[in-house]
C-alpha cells in the first residue's frame, strides 16, 4: 500500500565479452555498450521502432516455461539470482566464525530446499491457526483472528499499515486500505467476459483444492467456494477502482479514531486495535472511507460460517507456496498457469532465494553489496543526477505553459529531492527475529510478524527519511512522495542500464532515462499534488493546474487508442503517471547529455550510428521482452505502467529529437502529426 513510484520490471542482457576487473578486484564480464545481435535490421526505425531496436533480442530469449513475461530487466535479475545462490552458497561452507545473520540466512534458504521435509510436513504446520479460526463463536473471537493475521501480513476484509501522514509527512499514521480479494482488482468479479468467467472457474478450482488438501469433505469445500465467492465478491462491489486509487486526495480522509469506529461496527474495534499495539491511537486514515461502511453492511448480510471460511481460505492461500508440493502446485496452478500463462514452477531454490530476501533483504543486500557492488558506480551516478537535475530545472525555467510562481515551487521541490544510490547508511537489524527448525511456514510467519511489528511500531513516531523502500539487490528504483526521495538499489547499476564500458549517449539513454523517470515521478499527476516536504498541498495556480490536466489528457488519449491484445485497449489515465514518467525521463535525460557535450567535440559514430541514435537505443534496450498472451490481460489489469512496446514506441512518438535522430518522415507508422503530439516535461 505505500505510495511508491517505480520503474516496472523487466531487463536487458549480460552479454559476453572481452573481462576487465572492477574495483573490487573481482573478475568480470565486459558488455558491450549496444549487442548488434539484438536489433532487427528488416524492419526501418520509422516503421517500429522498438522491433528495429530490441527484435534481435526478442528472437533469441523466447520464453521458457517458468516465465509470463522475460525482459531485460528478467535477465538482469535472473544474473543477481546466480550470484545471490553463489553468497548463500559460500555461507553453508563457513564452519566457524558464522555471523548470526549468516547462519538465519543460510538456514531458512536450506528450509525451502527440503522438500522431504516439506512434503512430510504436509498440513501439519497449519492445523493450529486453522483450530483457531474454527473455533470463532462471537464478534470479540472474530476480530481477535483478524488481527492476528493482520500482525503477520495476510490482510483479509481490509489492510492496515503505517506510513507517513500525507498532511503532515514527518509524522506517521496508522493506515487502512481496502483488501481481501484473492483474485487482486475488482474487474475479475464484475466482469463477465469469456475471458474473466475462465478465470473466475479456475479460481473456484483453487478454493476447493485448498479445502480438499487441508481435510475437509467435498460438501464443506462446495460451502468455502461459495463462501469466499459470496464475500470477495461484495468486497470488489465496494472497492474503489484502479483509476480511482491514483487519487490522492479522494484517498485521503484522516479521522478521529472514534468516528471511524462509529461508522464501521463489524469488528470490535477496541480489541483490534489493542491486539495490534495501537491502542494508544488518536487518528487514523481509511484511505477509502465509504468502503468500510460497505464492509459493515457486507458482513451483516453473510453467516459466521461463511466468515470462517473466507478467513480459512485467506490462511491457506497465504501458506500454500510454503508448504507441501500438493499446495504449492495448486497455487501455481491459478496464480501462475491461469493468471499469468507460465508452465511450470520456477525451480525450487529460487522459490527458497525470493523467500529469504523478503525475510532478510537487508542483511542479504549487505553481503551482495560487498562482493558485487563497486564504489565507483556510486561516485558516477551521483554525477548523473546532478546532471539530470540540472536539465530538468532547465526544463522547468523554459515550460511555456507554467507560470513563474508555480515554476517557483516546481523548482524548490527538485532542490530538495533526498537521492538514496546503492544502499542504506544503516544497516536493519535483524537479531530478534529468531529462525527455527520447526517448519518452514513458521519461519515465514515469524518473518512478516517481524516485518509488520517493525512498521507498527512506527504509528505516531517521526518519519525515519533514511529508511530504504527496497533492497539493494532489487532490479529497481523509486520515487517516494511523502519524503521526496528517489533510490537507486546497487543491482540496477549494472549493465544495460549503467555501464562502466559504454559511451556516454547510451548510459544517458539508459540509467539516466532511469533517473530522469523518477525525478519526472515528483511531478506527475500524483506526484504533483506533493509539495517540497512531501505534504499533500496544492502549490500550482488554478490555472497552471488546468493547463497540466489538459495536456495529461490528451497522453491518456494517446495510450487508450492502443490495442495491446485483440480488442482490448490499453488503459491510459490507469498508467497516466508512468506514462508521464516515461516521457519526462527521456526529455529530461536527452538535454542531460546535450549538456554534457557543451565545449566538446561531438562523438564520433559508432558501429553506424550517431551518438543521438545511440541514446535512444539505449532507452529501447530496457524494454525488450516477450510475453504470454494471458500475461498482457493481467498487467493490462493490474500494473500501471504500460507493456516495453509501448514504453518505446508511444512515448517516442512525442519526442521531437527522436524524429530528427532517425529522420523520420510523416507517412512512416512511427510518424505523429506534430498538433497531435504533446509534451508535459
Amino acid at each position: 500500500m505505500k505510495k511508491l513510484f517505480v520503474i516496472p520490471l523487466m531487463a536487458a542482457g549480460i552479454l559476453t565479452g572481452t573481462s576487465c576487473k572492477q574495483d573490487s578486484g573481482e573478475e568480470t564480464t565486459r558488455v558491450p555498450a549496444i549487442d548488434m545481435e539484438n536489433l532487427d535490421r528488416s524492419v526501418s526505425p520509422g516503421t517500429d521502432f522498438y522491433q528495429f531496436a530490441c527484435g534481435g533480442w526478442i528472437e533469441n530469449n523466447p520464453l521458457t516455461p517458468e516465465y509470463a513475461r522475460y525482459g531485460t530487466f528478467d535477465q538482469l535479475r535472473e544474473n543477481n539470482q546466480e550470484q545471490l545462490k553463489t553468497l548463500i552458497q559460500e555461507l553453508n561452507e563457513i564452519t566457524e566464525g558464522q555471523s548470526e545473520n549468516a547462519r538465519k540466512i543460510s538456514t531458512l534458504y536450506a528450509m525451502g530446499l527440503d522438500s522431504i521435509k516439506l512434503n512430510n510436513d504436509g498440513y501439519e504446520p497449519l492445523k493450529e491457526q486453522i483450530a483457531s479460526i474454527n473455533k470463532i463463536a462471537t464478534k470479540a473471537d472474530l476480530t481477535r483472528i483478524v488481527a492476528s493475521l493482520h500482525k503477520e501480513g495476510i490482510m483479509p476484509f481490509f489492510a492496515i499499515y503505517v506510513d507517513a501522514d500525507e498532511m503532515n509527512s514527518l509524522v506517521n499514521l496508522v493506515q487502512l486500505y481496502q483488501s481481501g480479494k484473492g483474485m487482486g482488482d475488482r474487474d475479475y468479479y464484475l466482469l463477465d467476459d469469456e475471458s474473466t468467467l475462465r478465470i473466475q472457474a479456475a479460481y473456484k478450482e483453487f478454493i476447493r483444492q485448498l479445502f480438499a488438501l487441508s481435510g475437509r469433505s467435498p460438501e464443506q469445500a462446495d460451502a468455502a467456494v461459495e463462501a469466499v465467492m459470496k464475500i470477495e465478491t461484495g468486497l470488489a462491489e465496494i472497492s474503489f477502482s484502479r483509476e480511482e486509487l491514483r487519487d490522492s486526495r479522494k484517498n485521503y480522509n484522516k479521522v478521529p479514531l472514534g468516528e471511524f469506529k462509529a461508522q464501521s461496527e463489524f469488528l470490535d474495534w477496541d480489541i483490534y486495535f489493542e491486539e495490534l499495539g495501537l491502542a494508544a491511537i488518536e487518528e487514523i486514515n481509511p484511505r477509502q472511507y465509504p468502503y468500510y461502511e460497505g464492509l459493515h453492511n457486507l458482513l451483516k448480510n453473510t453467516t459466521l460460517e461463511e466468515q470462517k471460511f473466507y478467513l480459512s481460505f485467506h490462511l491457506l492461500r497465504a501458506a500454500s507456496p510454503y508448504l507441501s508440493d500438493p499446495f504449492v502446485e495448486a497455487n501455481f496452478e491459478f496464480y501462475g498457469k491461469t493468471m499469468s500463462g507460465r508452465e511450470e514452477q520456477q525451480p525450487r531454490w529460487k522459490r527458497s532465494l525470493n523467500t529469504v530476501n523478503d525475510a532478510f533483504g537487508e542483511a542479504v543486500g549487505e553481503l551482495y553489496v560487498e562482493k558485487y557492488f563497486p564504489a565507483s558506480s556510486k561516485e558516477k551516478m551521483i554525477t548523473l543526477v546532478n546532471n539530470l537535475q540540472e536539465a530538468l530545472s532547465e526544463r522547468i525555467n523554459d515550460l511555456d505553459w507554467m507560470s513563474d510562481e508555480t515554476k517557483e515551487k516546481a523548482q524548490e521541490k527538485l532542490t530538495t529531492f533526498i537521492v538514496k544510490i546503492g544502499y542504506p547508511d544503516k544497516w536493519k537489524d535483524y537479531s530478534s527475529l529468531q529462525i527455527k527448525n520447526d517448519s518452514y511456514w513458521a519461519n515465514v510467519r515469524r518473518a512478516n510478524k517481524f516485518e509488520m511489528a517493525e512498521m507498527l511500531a512506527e504509528a505516531g513516531k517521526p518519519v525515519d527519511r533514511g529508511k530504504w523502500y527496497m533492497s539493494p539487490q532489487t532490479v529497481n528504483a523509486y520515487y517516494n512522495p511523502t519524503t521526496n526521495e528517489i533510490c537507486f538499489p546497487a543491482a540496477i547499476l549494472q549493465p544495460p542500464f549503467f555501464n562502466a564500458d559504454a559511451d556516454d549517449a547510451v548510459n544517458y539513454g539508459a540509467i539516466g532515462v532511469v533517473i530522469g523517470h523518477e525525478m519526472t515521478h515528483g511531478f506527475d499527476d500524483q506526484g504533483r499534488n506533493y509539495d517540497k516536504d512531501g505534504n499533500l498541498t496544492d502549490w500550482w495556480t488554478e490555472e497552471d493546474a488546468e493547463k497540466f490536466k489538459a495536456k495529461a489528457d490528451i497522453l491518456v488519449q494517446q495510450y487508450d487508442h492502443i490495442i495491446v491484445q485483440d480488442t482490448i485497449h490499453a488503459n491510459g489515465r490507469f498508467t497516466l503517471g508512468e506514462n508521464i514518467a516515461d516521457q519526462g525521463g527521456l526529455l529530461v535525460s536527452f538535454q542531460a547529455y546535450q549538456n554534457s557535450l557543451k565545449g566538446k567535440e561531438r562523438p564520433a559514430d559508432i558501429d553506424g550510428f550517431t551518438d543521438n541514435q545511440r541514446f535512444y537505443l539505449g532507452y529501447a534496450t530496457l524494454w525488450g521482452q516477450n510475453i504470454r498472451p494471458e500475461e498482457i490481460l493481467r498487467l493490462t489489469k493490474v500494473d500501471p505502467h504500460s507493456l516495453g512496446k509501448w514504453r518505446v514506441n508511444a512515448a517516442l512518438q512525442n519526442v521531437e529529437t527522436f524524429y530528427e535522430a532517425f529522420d523520420i518522415k510523416e507517412g512512416d507508422p512511427m510518424w505523429m502529426k506534430p498538433s497531435d503530439r504533446v509534451v508535459i516535461w
